[in-house]
């Protein structure tokens, strides 16, 4: 399941959820104003990989960040 980052737009959810993903926005789940520790969180409890255009937002230490 993925978890869309505010800086892509909700539509895409629409062409994912076509394609047969399963996929929110964090827009969707309340969390638009979210800091990136709580959308992490979220992913993290919900099974959910983010999907983002600013993975150096979620660069920690302790992260184990795959940007393609």
């Amino acid at each position: 399941m993925l978890l869309l980052d505010q800086g892509l737009p909700r539509s895409t959810i629409l062409h994912l959820r076509d394609a047969g993903l399963k996929a929110d926005h964090v827009g969707e789940v309340g969390l638009a104003a979210a800091a990136d520790s709580t959308i992490l969180a979220r992913a993290r409890d919900h099974a959910q990989i983010v999907v983002t255009l600013e993975p150096e937002e979620y660069s920690s230490g302790s992260l184990d960040l795959h940007c393609f």
